[in-house]
């Protein structure tokens, strides 16, 4: 019998941590690897918000306890960031600042789960959507998109997935690992189909909101109705470049916010008081800084892209959102490299790291064994290169 819980022994350590720290393990003995494995931007975080931190620690001010949902005037800013540029009416009542977007998923997880309840994950998916269904013991009933359909899944086959045990929904878009955005139009047909299940809930992931390359951004809890049934998940990693300072947050119904704040004090209490002064004068900050970022992020999008279609044999389609490629590589599998073959998205994941210094993260990890997920969050130059060898390891395989 293990020792290990069986909540525990339901889970896969996170795939792109596993990748990360493989390319970390690899540079740490002088081998010159690329990492396209990490959802981090390689901006820094803007000066404006740095200093705001540096004056926090200054003033003394913030050296104890913040309040376990996090300080009243950034949740004030939250809410009022989402009535002015989303048009959806939160207060500060509705809002939790969490240890990133990943505790934020992982409260509305356990408080509104219970064992039996099934959650449709929409795939390609976040690699810890899995998990933490499994964590909060309800389970995962997870919807694959096709390529040919930009990776959508549609109405149809989501209602027919839908039973008496089906306790919410969950997405993100912008997408991660795909780049999908959903339409206004799309959105809307989903939340006409909510509002026949009056207790289904839906989980809306819009961290990679800002980075949209399409003339929409809708949030879900702005369609009609929606408000009282959305979980929305957001957070400041991703779009002001602040992964390492660890602010991110829900907006729900109260009740849901008040059972978040409640399980939050359980787990880690509140988050760094010196970080959240830093998101406070992010999000009041305007969005200069993130539009700069969101322009650079166009132009490595569009580089990747003309890289991509150079390679024989793959699929991929142009992002709408994110910073993501997730090319269908399948093509590939069957081949070896000298006495390496190569059958499914791990073993490609393993061989281009190994031989060519690239480090991508396995399709399967996201639902779909087909394809990799390609981060352009690097440098140009670092783009390049990836792609240069990328290109010639997929030109070295061949049939057994």
């Amino acid at each position: 019998m293990s020792r290990l819980s069986r909540r525990v022994l339901s889970i896969d350590r996170s795939a792109t941590s596993e990748m990360s720290a493989k390319a970390s393990a690899l540079k740490s003995e002088g081998i010159d690897v690329i990492s396209l494995s990490q959802g981090e931007p390689d901006f820094k975080t803007p000066d404006y918000i740095r200093e705001a931190a540096k004056f926090a620690i200054d003033s003394g001010r913030y050296f104890s306890y913040p309040p376990t949902g996090g300080y009243l005037d950034l949740r004030e800013a939250i809410a009022n960031k989402y009535a002015k540029e989303n048009n959806v009416p939160y207060k500060i009542e509705n809002v939790v600042v969490s240890n990133g977007a990943k505790q934020a998923l992982s409260n509305a997880m356990l408080t509104v789960l219970n064992a039996g309840d099934e959650v449709i994950i929409l795939a390609p998916f976040w690699v810890s959507y899995l998990a933490q269904v499994r964590l909060a013991d309800a389970s995962p009933v997870v919807l694959n998109g096709k390529a040919e359909d930009g990776f959508k899944v549609s109405i149809e086959r989501i209602e027919q997935a839908i039973s008496k045990r089906t306790k919410a929904i969950v997405f993100s878009s912008p997408c991660n690992p795909t780049g999908l955005v959903y339409s206004k139009k799309e959105l809307e047909a989903l939340a006409e189909l909510i509002l026949h299940y009056p207790d289904l809930l839906v989980i809306a992931d819009e961290i990679y909101e800002h980075i949209n390359y399409t003339d929409e951004r809708i949030s879900f809890a702005s369609l009609p109705g929606m408000f009282d049934r959305t979980i929305t998940i957001n957070g400041f990693g991703k779009c002001y470049s602040m992964t390492g300072w660890r602010v991110g947050y829900l907006a729900a119904p109260k009740w849901i916010a008040e059972g978040a704040i409640r399980i939050q004090s359980h787990l880690t209490s509140a988050n760094c008081s010196i970080a959240q002064r830093a998101a406070l004068s992010a999000i009041t900050g305007g969005l200069d800084s993130v539009n700069e970022m969101v322009n650079e992020y166009r132009e490595r999008r569009d580089l990747v892209y003309s890289l991509l279609k150079e390679i024989p044999n793959i699929k991929i389609d142009l992002p709408k959102g994110a910073f993501y490629f997730f090319p269908d590589i399948s093509h590939y599998y069957g081949l070896q490299y000298r006495e390496r073959q190569i059958n499914n998205s791990i073993d490609m994941c393993a061989y281009l790291l190994e031989v060519a210094h690239v480090a991508v993260v396995p399709g399967r990890a996201f639902g779909d064994d087909t394809c990799l997920r390609i981060s352009y969050a690097a440098s140009k130059s670092d783009l390049h290169e990836a792609l240069r060898r990328l290109k010639g390891a997929l030109g070295d395989l061949r049939g057994s």
